[in-house]
């Protein structure tokens, strides 16, 4: 009887232990328990300076299949190691304008191993703003901030913060460097655009307030960003220095109501910008990510925040440039300001050596230091990574890309398209039916110049445009869509305007999108392809509907539009939903959510019901 007792109890002892082994992440709510926050201050004692130190550096995991043996695992392995990194973003690698996303499973495999191969767990933050497909395939898609602004449904934000959570948590990501709490009052503003929910700052608040309170409940880490505000500035950081000119007054009114409904929300981080805030400090040297009176004063102090305060990446030329002679001192000048969290070291052993010697002289006092790396523990604790830090990757199948949320994806997009002007001559059109089924390789496309679309992209190697262009073609199998951008349309300029003057009717779709980093960055259209725009509406304005996939203020720059419509995003929702407002097969019910000069105010919006056009391109109205 003994014996067979002490087998029953070692089968049992065997079988917890392979359970443990196989103890997974089950996010729910974020909240620090007494052990959680016991674990914490003892790991915080345990740890030396140097690895201390390493807790409060943010670096790039680029998420893709990579062998164990691969230099670029190995150098992340090796700099996870040596400078006892505590937390990564990850992203995807790029190729020109490409971006190379990759699958939820590499992603998750990835994170798993360093997760296996980090002595303390590691958070994992990602740039989700339009959730896991701006790097990652096969996840629920959803347009731009701004669209959820146009749709204006409370609601909707807080599901799209509740779904982005649970696919990002599934795959092992803990925290999303969004909402955008930036006010977009800046119609040229450069690097927030569409990124943000609109210009009024109680809506905006609101949304973000919403967003927060659907991540929280995914289970998902937030950031409210741009602090002190990026929406009314002209300038890309990630370029050069913007700056904030407006009086405390205007920031009091607009820039800082949606960070305190964030703040109010609960957010767990603010992200700091690499701008200058004259009224906040008048330093010409202190962009606020390195002023203490911008980030301890103002976020700190006279707003009450006490989450992680993380810095805008340090590699952006924002900061950089201030520092070019010694880049270390980047990382120290922003952690004295306040910043608990360093994000994107441009060097990151010139940085962590510059806070070793910092902390070691007494400039950065050891109980600063404590008070950061102990936020960013209790913060892992929250999550209760201390307990179960890996994620199932069997469970991704079921998490990631339901049916149900792709279709909330698509519903948002379309209850966010606005028609600005309508010249009642060209919308809806009519569809012709779908394309005949052939044999593979047998299929011989054939255009006619009834229907043109012409797509003003940025690159026509991108897939921007690609859907639109197969939602046309389902409806119009012979519409003629045409590919446009900066280097080929001037020597398009005669084959464009040919079709055009042969069409029924024109459809211009404008791809113009925020885009961080680019040379000469602007959300203009560039010259060359403004100027075909323009010789397009010169010669057919009256039979031409232009469809914003992107920037709203476009219309602002031509006059002659007479059909204007906006999407607020380039996402391939958006370009769906464009086509299906086309053809009246969804009600048109969007509201701009921010002003467009000369054009529109914020609120306007033409109303359409659903209904399939009849007789020909003429509306269905008449």
């Amino acid at each position: 009887m003994l014996r067979t007792f002490m087998c029953f109890v070692s089968v049992l002892l065997m079988t917890t232990a392979g359970f443990a082994k196989e103890k997974f992440q089950h996010p729910g709510p974020i909240r620090l328990t007494p052990s959680g926050e016991k674990w914490a201050g003892k790991t915080l004692r345990k740890l030396t300076l140097e690895e201390k130190i390493g807790q409060v550096f943010m670096i790039w995991c680029r998420a893709s299949f990579l062998n164990v043996q691969n230099p670029e695992y190995l150098q992340l392995h090796d700099a996870m190691q040596k400078y006892h990194i505590g937390s990564f973003a990850m992203t995807v690698h790029v190729d020109g304008p490409y971006l190379l996303r990759s699958e939820p499973y590499e992603a998750a495999e990835l994170l798993n191993r360093l997760q296996a191969d980090s002595k303390l767990p590691l958070l994992f933050a990602a740039d989700f703003e339009r959730g896991v497909p701006m790097r990652l395939m096969g996840a629920t898609v959803f347009p731009h901030a701004m669209a959820f602004g146009a749709d204006a449904k409370l609601e909707d934000a807080e599901t799209f913060g509740r779904i982005t959570a649970e696919e990002s948590r599934a795959i092992g990501i803990h925290w999303n460097f969004f909402p955008d709490a930036d006010v977009n009052s800046n119609p040229a503003n450069p690097i927030i655009n569409t990124r943000s929910f609109g210009e009024d700052p109680k809506q905006v608040g609101d949304l973000v307030a919403s967003y927060i309170k659907g991540a929280h409940e995914g289970g998902m880490l937030v950031t409210a960003k741009h602090f002190p505000g990026h929406g009314d500035t002209a300038t890309d950081s990630h370029l050069g220095v913007a700056s904030v000119t407006v009086d405390r007054a205007h920031l009091d009114s607009i820039e800082l109501p949606p960070f305190r409904a964030a703040i109010a929300a609960g957010t767990d981080s603010v992200m700091v910008a690499h701008v200058t805030v004259p009224a906040l400090d008048s330093d010409p040297n202190h962009v606020a990510t390195i002023s203490p009176a911008v980030v301890s004063g103002l976020l700190e102090k006279q707003l009450g925040f006490n989450g992680i305060v993380v810095s805008d990446a340090l590699d952006m030329a924002g900061l950089t440039r201030l520092f070019a002679n010694n880049i270390g001192r980047a990382a120290v000048e922003a952690f004295k300001a306040g910043n608990d969290l360093l994000l994107i070291p441009a060097d990151l052993p010139a940085s962590y050596e510059a806070m070793l010697q910092a902390v070691k002289s007494g400039e950065i006092s050891r109980e600063r230091l404590d008070r950061s790396v102990l936020k960013i523990l209790k913060t892992k604790a929250s999550l209760g990574l201390q307990e179960a830090r890996m994620v199932d990757l069997s469970s991704l199948p079921e998490a990631v890309g339901k049916p149900t949320n792709i279709a909330f994806g698509q519903q948002v997009a379309e209850s966010a398209v606005t028609l600005v002007r309508d010249n009642r001559k060209v919308l809806p059109l009519k569809s012709k039916g779908t394309i005949k089924g052939a044999l593979p390789y047998m299929t011989k496309e054939e255009t006619h110049n009834d229907v043109v679309a012409v797509l003003f992209t940025d690159d026509v190697r991108t897939d921007a445009g690609r859907a639109f262009g197969r939602e046309l073609r389902s409806r119009v199998p012979d519409a003629n869509v045409i590919y446009v951008d900066p280097r080929i349309a001037a020597g398009m300029t005669e084959e464009v305007l040919k079709a055009v003057g042969e069409a029924k009717a024109v459809l211009a779709a404008l791809y113009v999108v925020p885009t961080a980093g680019k040379v000469g960055n602007t959300v203009a259209m560039p010259d060359t392809t403004s100027a075909l725009l323009e010789q397009v509406l010169e010669r057919a304005g009256n039979k031409t509907a232009v469809i914003a996939l992107g920037n709203p203020y476009l219309a602002a720059s031509f006059p002659k539009i007479e059909n204007y419509m906006c999407t607020f995003s380039n996402a391939s929702v958006s370009e769906i939903a464009a086509v299906k407002a086309l053809f009246g097969e969804i009600p048109i019910r969007g509201r701009l959510p921010v002003t467009i000069p000369n054009v529109a105010q914020r609120g306007a919006g033409i109303e359409r019901p659903a209904q399939v056009a009849n007789g020909g391109f003429v509306h269905a109205d008449k």
